[in-house]
């Protein structure tokens, strides 16, 4: 029987283990540089059998919430450079999970104060994050533009650039964030997606751009050092679609040929219930869409998973599990599920923003 703590190979990676830290946005990074706090926070995770980092914006038009990190500048590349090197010098392994947030924005986010992009200018009914008078403040998004289709190559570009700037960084690696109402994800859904152009309507078109940007990706960096995160049925930020099913059996079909490591499914509802009863989705017939199209990258799972929850994931045929919050308060979470416990309790008032703690000071089992 296949286990949490077997290892597996991923893409060019040989894991340890099969415990994925999800992406956890703290908002730590002033000026959208990681500090070396940022990387203590990492290496003290490292023993995860993959660390996904916080989400990442592509550039400045791509951030949406104040002391988040990029990949667009030398200095943040130099700021993830004592990252990775901390991470692998403790005998982890990490990616970079990029990031453009499209309609989830505010005005001050964005260069020179103007609109936050999007697919269509319907403004996302959810918040931002910003940082007044030292204090992170949670305000309403503003109002979005509609990207110009001469727009669309130049933010392929951004992810394409990024990734390349990922592997200058030291990373093992990308995942591409097209989940949880962000800027592809806003593409592929009818209720952010009104395009009447070839980016909007069909099926095709709205998965048009979740595909230029992962075959970009791909062709940059390779497929085995490229992951993707995705969200069938997620109202996170607003975002929903009239008929999932065949969206996602359309795009698993457009990326089983690209050689990916894997596959980031977040089950139901990101950080709330894993069924959503007016949201029907069999999201073992996503996995087998992508099975039947030749696809082979490792499939990762995701959303309120316990060492129960996830052997049975696992006896159904998935190969990695994602925890978020248990690992903002369990730096050792490996051996913490490995003996069942005790687990330390989030301090849900720390997640955003702040310093030391709540973030590097949790303690371990050996203290």
């Amino acid at each position: 029987m296949t286990t949490l703590f077997d290892p597996i190979t991923v893409g060019s990676l040989a894991l340890p283990n099969r415990i994925v830290m999800a992406p956890l946005t703290r908002n730590r990074a002033p000026r959208a540089v990681p500090t070396a706090m940022t990387a203590t926070y990492y290496r003290q995770r490292a023993s995860a059998g993959l660390l996904i980092t916080e989400a990442t914006a592509i550039s400045h038009q791509g951030q949406g919430y104040a002391d988040v990190p990029g990949l667009y500048a030398p200095e943040q590349i130099a700021g993830w450079k004592q990252v990775t090197r901390a991470v692998h010098e403790a005998g982890g392994r990490i990616v970079v999970q990029l990031w453009h947030v499209g309609r989830v924005s505010h005005n001050d986010l964005q260069p020179g104060g103007g609109a936050p992009v999007a697919p269509s200018a319907i403004r996302a009914n959810t918040k931002t994050v910003l940082i007044r008078d030292g204090v992170p403040t949670f305000v309403e998004t503003s109002q979005p533009r509609a990207l110009e289709l001469a727009e669309l190559p130049g933010i392929v570009d951004d992810y394409r650039r990024a990734a390349l700037a990922a592997v200058e960084a030291g990373f093992d690696g990308v995942e591409i964030h097209a989940a949880n109402g962000y800027l592809i994800d806003q593409f592929l859904k009818t209720g952010s997606n009104q395009r009447t152009d070839a980016y909007g309507g069909a099926i095709a078109n709205r998965a048009r751009l979740l595909v230029e940007v992962t075959r970009a990706v791909v062709e940059a960096i390779g497929g085995a050092r490229t992951g993707i995160r995705l969200s069938p049925v997620t109202p996170a930020n607003d975002v929903v679609d009239s008929d999932p099913q065949p969206l996602f059996d359309h795009v698993m079909r457009q990326l089983a040929p690209l050689g990916l490591a894997y596959v980031h499914v977040i089950e139901g509802a990101t950080g709330g219930p894993r069924e959503i009863p007016e949201r029907p989705f069999d999201f073992a017939a996503m996995r087998a869409s992508y099975r039947a199209d030749g696809g082979k990258g490792a499939w990762m799972v995701n959303n309120g998973y316990d060492l129960a929850l996830a052997q049975q994931a696992l006896d159904e045929g998935a190969d990695l599990v994602a925890f978020g919050k248990a690992f903002i308060a369990n730096p050792d979470l490996v051996a913490r599920l490995r003996q069942g416990g005790p687990f330390n309790t989030p301090d849900r008032a720390t997640f955003y923003g702040g310093g030391e703690h709540g973030y590097t000071d949790y303690p371990a089992l050996s203290a």
